[in-house]
């Protein structure tokens, strides 16, 4: 399931490595939890409807913010905890929640992104980041996916997960994460599967770090 907040404006200016604020806000709703793990089964977009301004970003007319679980659980207490201390930072709060279900997907679907994917991976001492330019870059977030739907107990087979080849415009973000800066890709997905695994890609993400904010399907 799905959270869409509508966020007020902003009274001061949003930096552009504004992610860490949103995660602070996120666990902050959640209260004591574990959920500082390697594989979430949930995904935070970036904020929607900023324009780029000389110091950062401005939401004058406020913003949108989704939040998306596999866990109906954790969405009950963030409902809950927004209700009692919607603040944010910069002066933004939630204002509004609505409650989306997960739609019927097609067995072979595309996906817009609403946060870049992060793909990595760990060799020797080196961390490799891979985009969309990179042929191992379906299996790896494949790889991931089935991570987390093993994780969820659900079947795995079956399931393809790729950069939409024919997209015409795909860029490379750099982004800073209290302090690491990160590459990611901004270009569209495709996921070939069944309907429970297609809707749960929806919810949890692709890619990884989705818990801090990459990977998010529209």
């Amino acid at each position: 399931m799905r959270l869409i907040l509508r966020i007020s404006a902003n009274t001061s200016s949003v930096p552009f490595d504004y992610q860490k604020y949103l995660v602070g806000a996120f666990h902050k709703w959640l209260g004591k939890n574990d959920l500082h793990d390697d594989v979430s089964l949930y995904s935070l977009s970036w904020l929607q409807g900023g324009q780029r301004v000389e110091d950062g970003l401005d939401f004058k007319n406020g913003a949108e913010w989704a939040i998306s679980t596999y866990d109906v659980g954790l969405l009950k207490k963030l409902i809950q905890n927004i209700q009692d201390d919607p603040e944010i930072n910069f002066g933004m709060k939630v204002e509004g929640v609505t409650i989306c279900q997960e739609p019927q997907f097609e067995t072979k679907q595309r996906f817009i992104l609403t946060s870049p994917v992060f793909i990595k991976r760990q060799e020797g001492e080196r961390t490799k980041f891979y985009l969309f330019s990179d042929k191992e870059s379906g299996d790896l977030m494949t790889s991931t996916l089935k991570s987390k739907l093993k994780k969820a107990g659900l079947n795995q087979e079956g399931l393809k997960v790729y950069f939409d080849p024919n997209y015409q415009n795909p860029k490379t973000k750099k982004i800073s994460f209290n302090g690491i800066d990160c590459r990611a890709s901004m270009c569209p997905v495709i996921i070939e599967g069944s309907q429970e695994q297609l809707a749960f890609a929806w919810n949890v993400g692709i890619g990884n770090s989705t818990g801090i904010g990459f990977g998010a399907l529209k």
